[in-house]
């Protein structure tokens, strides 16, 4: 199936269908696939834009400086937080692949985006990185005073299952200078890890 009736399945209402023309996209990729699916992201219809980012994310890392650029430099919100989800499934999709650090400073920038759709992604995307991500989310935890954004990096490092985290949420949790609701979100994220950690464990 050529190309163009790919992009047509994208838009179809069932979604096997929309997955199939995904992954034939994914096999047929050539130097016009990833800049076609990045112009879908600027498009009204919400179930093609989805099926781009999804398709996107499936391609695998090298659609990172195309998502980057475009989370960096769109002036559509709605283009960026695409890019940051796609992003993500990138990570998803591939996590035995080294995610370039060139998407990690990406994201970590855009935690600074005064819009909460951007930041909310971007720090999701951090999260699906996992502990590469890490530093980041720390950084900007430490220095932000936006209330939205530190929520959203906790919730982040609760999906990080490491050490470090742990020991961040709990410094968190505990803080007794810290905001309650951040505190509240940080005790619950380091009870999803622990939560985690026991499923994971050997009984």
């Amino acid at each position: 199936m050529e190309q163009d009736s790919l992009f047509e399945q994208l838009k179809h209402p069932n979604p096997h269908l929309r997955d199939r023309a995904m992954w034939e996209l994914v096999e047929t990729c050539d130097e016009t696939t990833i800049p076609r699916l990045m112009a879908v992201l600027d498009e009204e219809d919400t179930t093609y834009r989805r099926a781009a980012v999804k398709a996107l994310g499936a391609i695998g890392v090298d659609t990172v400086p195309s998502l980057v650029q475009s989370l960096l430099n769109s002036d559509n919100v709605t283009v960026k937080g695409s890019c940051a989800k796609a992003l993500a499934q990138v990570a998803v999709n591939y996590p035995e692949v080294t995610f370039p650090s060139e998407g990690i400073e990406g994201l970590k920038t855009a935690l600074n985006d005064p819009n909460p759709v951007v930041h909310i992604a971007s720090a999701m995307a951090l999260g699906e990185i996992g502990v590469p991500g890490l530093d980041s989310l720390l950084e900007v935890l430490e220095v932000t005073d936006n209330l939205g954004l530190a929520v959203a990096i906790i919730n982040a490092i609760g999906a990080i299952d490491s050490d470090r985290s742990r020991e961040v949420l709990s410094k968190s949790a505990n803080d007794e200078t810290a905001d309650t609701y951040v505190r509240e979100m940080a005790a619950s994220a380091l009870s999803r890890l622990d939560l985690l950690k026991y499923k994971l464990s050997p009984s």
